[in-house]
């Protein structure tokens, strides 16, 4: 039986992809010492999607390793072998990082070393996946020409009619500590893949959610707006008039791009994975989407402050993506992944 090891197992990619895996036959080695209830405190605690996890994949092995600590990555990937190394496992917060340095560096950028390295030392043929973020291209985005419209900010430039093609600059931008930290691991993934020939790509993810999202004030944008809007939390908006705008995709969605790398792998390869513009949202349209499935009018506050480097604008061009992997696309709207999140938090909170 072929197998998948997946970093951050517990969380919502890595919980997807080990679902997925395990419907294709795969026994699933899953790594997640639930790093993230230290990083966000008991909100952002993952232990219910292990034990979900635990309970509903009969092929599904668990291993509370830090990536941080390369000999037991070295010495546990040499033993699995595994057929495919998914990475999902990440401080993943652009304002947590700047509390946290070492710790954000160290798992973002060290981890993702030390577990390329155990792999090319281990199974230098596996297919590695690296979940990347579109923060790696730090604030530049902010730069193009946009217009103002009533409920959103929209390109104005018709060269990004389609989003930020993978081609956009990394340089010369402000991109937080978080977004510092993942082009570290980014441009490795990328060197491991052409320096050694081996099957690498990053996924630089726009705003990745689903129903099994843990979602905090600082990471989670649409998982943490729903769970403010069924417990009547005030949301709060942080500059740009409530207009910045996301693209969404469904964790379903990105499991299924993976296993299609998986499938037919490159080496060092790039691709801008999100919604794209179809499901693309601003803060203020979000809310109306969610007020429409739970019944209940959202509670905000307005901060005119914005988030250092935050994204006005941000879609993906997903043409790359479509070109090498015809049989992928987007199956799941916005619309349709919003009702899903409230099903899932009322769940949750009955």
């Amino acid at each position: 039986m072929k197998s998948v090891l997946v970093t951050g197992s517990a969380g919502l990619i890595g919980s997807e992809v080990a679902t997925f895996f395990h419907g294709q036959g795969f026994t699933v080695h899953g790594i997640d010492n639930n790093q993230r209830a230290v990083f966000f405190g008991p909100q952002g605690d993952t232990q219910w999607s292990l034990k979900r996890l635990q309970t509903a994949l009969q092929n599904y092995r668990h291993h509370a390793v830090d990536i941080r600590n390369r000999e037991a990555i070295l010495n546990l990937v040499k033993d699995l072998k595994p057929d495919v190394i998914v990475h999902a496992a990440a401080q993943p917060s652009h304002d947590r990082a700047a509390d946290i340095p070492f710790d954000d560096f160290d798992t973002n950028a060290v981890g993702t070393l030390n577990l390329l390295e155990a792999a090319r030392r281990a199974c230098p043929e596996a297919p590695f996946i690296h979940m990347s973020t579109n923060k790696v291209y730090g604030d530049l985005p902010n730069t193009i020409a946009l217009k103002e419209l009533p409920t959103r900010w929209e390109y104005d430039d018709p060269a990004y009619a389609n989003g930020i093609p993978e081609t956009f600059s990394i340089d010369q931008s402000k991109h937080s500590l978080f977004g510092a930290s993942k082009v570290a691991g980014d441009v490795m993934v990328q060197e491991y893949g052409r320096y050694f020939n081996m099957p690498t790509c990053c996924l630089r993810g726009g705003c990745l959610t689903g129903p099994n999202h843990s979602g905090v004030q600082l990471h989670g944008f649409l998982s943490y707006l729903v769970r403010c809007n069924l417990e009547g939390i005030e949301y709060r908006i942080f500059g740009y008039k409530g207009k910045q705008v996301r693209d969404n995709i469904h964790s379903e969605d990105v499991a299924r791009f993976i296993h299609a790398f998986y499938s037919a792998p490159r080496c060092g390869e790039v691709y801008n994975l999100g919604g794209g513009k179809n499901n693309s949202c601003s803060i203020l349209e979000a809310f109306e989407l969610v007020e429409g499935f739970s019944g209940k009018k959202q509670l905000y506050s307005y901060v005119e402050e914005n988030r250092i480097g935050d994204h006005i604008c941000y879609y993906s061009d997903l043409s790359k993506m479509r070109s090498h992997y015809p049989s992928w696309d987007i199956t799941r709207t916005l619309t349709a992944t919003i009702e899903e999140i409230v099903q899932s938090w009322r769940d949750r909170l009955s």
